[in-house]
């Protein structure tokens, strides 16, 4: 097994050729304060895999691809299945 770092993330937008943005989420305690802190970060990574919103993905890290991509979709999890958010069918009114 290699030493690169595994990330698991969501995917929030696919519409770049061969590139997806990925939202990494994590929930840890505040030293201080005691209180459940949730922060979340979005990645830049290389897909050929063709992911689709929604779906829940492994990245890797890996060389530099370009400016803001270092990291590449390792497998994907889970699928969305549906429609993607934000793509809303109409009622037809009788």
């Amino acid at each position: 097994m290699n030493t690169r770092r595994r990330l698991t993330g969501v995917v929030k937008s696919n519409k770049m050729e061969k590139t997806v943005v990925i939202e990494v989420s994590r929930t840890y305690v505040h030293r201080l304060y005691k209180k459940v802190v949730r922060s979340s970060k979005h990645i830049m990574a290389h897909d050929e895999l063709s992911c689709q919103v929604g779906d829940r993905v492994q990245i890797v890290e890996s060389q530099p691809i370009s400016r803001n991509k270092r990291w590449v979709v390792e497998k994907i999890l889970r699928h969305e299945i549906g429609a993607e958010p934000g793509t809303v069918e109409k009622e037809k009114v009788a």
